[in-house]
């Protein structure tokens, strides 16, 4: 084992502070890398403040980890030192239930395990994140990042892009199809990247008209703004794909009336109980609402990989570790253009 710096919560106060975790040894399939850059995700603050009330402190967020290989085991093939690699949500699932075979590591039978705070067998009883200067991960769950691409805006692209590509990718958002971004902040801007690199005609769909401007700049072809009933009245039956990217439970009627027949609006954002559903709306033109959850690794691989062919990564802004409680603070007021991200070379 050793001893490495982080940064950890130590309760629900919500405040971060230095602190020293131990790393197991590399075993025969792990990879070993210092971490460069971790994005912070709004589910770090939450499992900070224990929100989902399942926190176990100390606690160590980050599961947006961009690294390079300071070591591999002996069984290792896919990785070798200097490698520039990465981790997202995932560290561990049993690889061989239903779930696990289909490349839904997410969602494995035996429940996978996450990059923090999940009960694990490593030093502490529970997985710490990225908010530290190294990490010990199963080969599996390491991805390659392009070369190609910014170290520091790729780390987002472990979660807030996995989620947003995902659905995207799975509902076959291709070139001449109108696709509508509901929400625009940390996954909402990458929805709306993604959809332009994939051709789609992207609408940014906002309350706000003050982030029309953003919106256009980040690859929006049109922006709605939902709080106007007769735009919204323009745009009914006109999108072949709505991505729902709210964080909060809301009313989703207004927006199952801007689908098309057989088209879907997934949520991405909220996991929390919704307002009631018309169900009168989905069945009028057999519309449907899902929902997704990041995604596989295999997935995830492909979407690195599209990044790296379309150079797109997150927009951010880079802090130091000693920032974190301050960036926190401006997350949950919403004041961050998309994502902050934390240069690790800034922890001693």
């Amino acid at each position: 084992m050793s001893n490495v710096s982080a940064y950890a919560a130590q309760s629900n106060d919500g405040k971060m502070q230095p602190f020293s975790i131990e790393r197991r040894d590399v075993q025969a399939n792990d990879v070993q890398m210092e971490i460069l850059f971790c994005g912070v995700c709004h589910s770090d603050l939450h499992a900070v403040k224990n929100d989902w009330g399942n926190s176990t402190y100390p606690l160590v967020p980050g599961h947006e980890i961009i690294g390079k290989v300071t070591k591999v085991g002996s069984d290792v093939t896919k990785f070798k030192e200097g490698d520039t690699v990465g981790v997202g949500c995932l560290v561990d699932s049993c690889l061989s239930c239903e779930a696990c075979n289909d490349n839904l590591e997410q969602h494995c039978f035996e429940q996978a395990t996450m990059t923090y705070n999940s009960k694990s067998d490593d030093p502490g009883g529970v997985t710490y994140g990225g908010y530290s200067k190294n990490i010990v991960v199963r080969e599996e769950f390491v991805l390659k990042v392009p070369e190609s691409i910014d170290k520091a805006g790729a780390a987002p692209l472990l979660c807030a892009g996995i989620t947003t590509y995902s659905p995207l990718h799975q509902y076959g958002v291709t070139e001449g199809m109108t696709v509508g971004i509901i929400g625009l902040g940390g996954l909402g801007h990458m929805g709306i990247k993604f959809a332009s690199a994939m051709g789609a005609h992207t609408v940014m769909i906002t309350t706000s008209e003050k982030k029309a401007k953003d919106a256009k700049e980040l690859g929006a072809d049109d922006v709605l703004i939902s709080s106007d009933k007769d735009n919204m009245k323009q745009w009914a039956g006109k999108f072949d794909f709505l991505l729902n990217t709210i964080p909060v439970g809301h009313d989703i009627n207004p927006y199952i009336k801007l689908l098309k027949h057989n088209s879907t609006m997934c949520l991405v954002g909220a996991i929390e109980p919704l307002d009631k559903v018309n169900g009168a709306l989905l069945i009028s033109g057999r519309k449907a609402v899902a929902g997704s959850l990041i995604g596989g690794l295999k997935e995830t691989q492909e979407m690195l990989d599209f990044c790296g062919e379309h150079n797109v990564v997150s927009t951010i802004e880079k802090i130091k570790i000693d920032e974190i409680n301050e960036a926190f603070d401006r997350m949950q007021d919403n004041d961050v253009r998309y994502r902050f991200v934390i240069d690790m070379a800034s922890l001693d």
